[in-house]
């Protein structure tokens, strides 16, 4: 996974979400509990992490980097980052996309022995890349079933954000629907939907 793939997919999930309609933004966001708006600030916010993680010099290998998180309400995501409501739908967005290129510009420029903590492993620059284009994908779907819009990603991404991240995936299933079904959204054929999920984010040996 590369910095040319995050900026890939932000690029993907930013147009599809143009296309909604500006008023739908208050509707639930598919499985979650929460709205439209909220997962995108969410989403923006992930991807904020996963490039502040990497960024100092010496990045925390058992923590966070210590930004101060708050909800906007009960119930919320825990985000540093937060949209204007006055700006718009629009101005949603190019938060969302502001935060995608910061992500691409560290994995971009970081060291590749460089490893910093993730609850999942700490990983190094690939797999915050990798994080970050799973919670992009996973997260415009989730945005998407709200809006009521389109939003199937390319199959190639999905597989190596696959083979990266969910090494015990079925590897015989469609790309898309599989990574729906790691990340605890769909059932598969022969198999329930999961109730508990993780990745792996630590570097392959």
């Amino acid at each position: 996974m590369t910095a040319a793939d995050v900026e890939l997919a932000v690029r993907l999930a930013v147009a599809a979400l143009r296309t909604a309609d500006p008023s739908g933004w208050s509707a639930r966001a598919g499985s979650l509990e929460w709205d439209c708006w909220e997962t995108a600030e969410h989403l923006a916010d992930d991807l904020f992490s996963y490039a502040v993680q990497l960024g100092p010099e010496s990045p925390p290998l058992d923590s966070h980097v210590p930004f101060a998180w708050g909800c906007k309400r009960p119930g919320g995501p825990a985000n540093a980052i937060f949209a204007d409501r006055e700006a718009g739908a629009a101005g949603l967005l190019q938060v969302l996309e502001a935060s995608g290129a910061l992500l691409t510009a560290i994995v971009r420029t970081a060291p590749p022995t460089a490893r910093a903590h993730h609850i999942f492993g700490a990983a190094d620059p690939e797999g915050f890349a990798a994080m970050g284009i799973v919670e992009t994908l996973v997260h415009t779907h989730d945005i998407a079933e709200g809006l009521g819009i389109d939003w199937t990603p390319p199959a190639d991404l999905c597989d190596r954000v696959l083979t990266r991240l969910f090494p015990d995936a079925p590897t015989d299933t469609e790309r898309w629907p599989t990574l729906l079904w790691a990340t605890g959204r769909t059932a598969l054929p022969g198999r329930a939907r999961l109730t508990k999920w993780r990745w792996h984010g630590e570097p392959r040996t």
